[in-house]
């Protein structure tokens, strides 16, 4: 099933009760586990879901938090019970994030030499570290122009997909990740960018034969290996978000880091960016 959309006008129209079935359903939680976990009863959900009762606006922000909806998705609930949004939508540059930004920053150059970097909610990178910029190190200035969109860099054909020796492997993560948001969110700017990239032209076969490939290390992971000057580099990836976000922008932010999957790919950072 796909996830209830976050348009507000679209949800003031339905009403809340359907988004909050659609929500419940997708998440494949009973009307009776759901009012077990928010103190209610099943028939009140069923009350409000089918639009016989109008629920509080605690009771919204409470089975939400259950349902473990996203937080822009959660004004959408709101909006469409008749309340007003309680989470901001802060733009990144305000000066009341002055202090997130800093601490982001911070993060990334700490992680150093390892890449890392950080996206919003479309894959827009709002921040990366000297790691990142080495990997990037001749991919094409048209793709180099802010905003800069990790996916579009990462499987362009132009971009870091030639240089990707399991890009096979690698793109059909990357569009499975994008597929999982897109089921959470129901974002139209993401659906875009997913059948923009899922387009580009794949090789038939990875080079996993290659004898450069032969890795003695067993991975707990799906790695990337791209190559690098020469060199074919591995890295895990591990993908870090807020907890308990306040705020639409902050909650959509994610940090994604690169571990180095093997001592070789450890050595050649170490020695290139230390």
């Amino acid at each position: 099933m796909a996830a209830p959309t976050s348009d507000s006008a679209t949800a003031g129209a339905k009403g809340v009760g359907p988004l909050l079935r659609a929500w419940r359903e997708q998440r494949r939680v009973s009307q009776l586990e759901l009012a077990l976990r928010a103190d209610s009863s099943a028939r009140h959900i069923s009350f409000v879901e089918t639009g016989r009762s109008r629920p509080s606006e605690e009771m919204v922000l409470r089975l939400a938090e259950h349902l473990d909806v996203p937080v822009r998705e959660r004004n959408a609930l709101l909006l469409a019970a008749g309340y007003a949004p309680r989470y901001p939508e802060t733009p990144l540059d305000d000066p009341g994030l002055d202090a997130l930004r800093e601490g982001i920053e911070r993060l990334i150059q700490g992680y150093e030499p390892y890449p890392a970097v950080v996206v919003d909610a479309t894959y827009d990178v709002v921040a990366a570290n000297r790691g990142i910029l080495m990997l990037l190190d001749g991919v094409p200035e048209s793709l180099l122009t802010p905003p800069l969109n990790a996916m579009r860099l990462t499987l362009h054909p132009e971009g870091l997909a030639p240089r990707i020796r399991n890009l096979r492997a690698w793109r059909g993560h990357l569009l499975d990740q994008m597929e999982r948001q897109i089921a959470l969110r129901r974002s139209e700017p993401l659906r875009a960018l997913y059948e923009e990239v899922a387009a580009y032209p794949v090789p038939e076969t990875d080079d996993d034969n290659d004898d450069q490939l032969a890795d003695p290390v067993p991975h707990f992971a799906l790695p990337m290996q791209i190559e690098h000057e020469g060199r074919i580099l591995s890295f895990i990836s591990s993908i870090s978000t807020f907890n308990t976000p306040m705020d639409v922008t902050v909650a959509e932010l994610a940090i994604e880091t690169f571990l180095p999957a093997d001592p070789a790919t450890v050595k050649y950072l170490q020695s290139v960016l230390s």
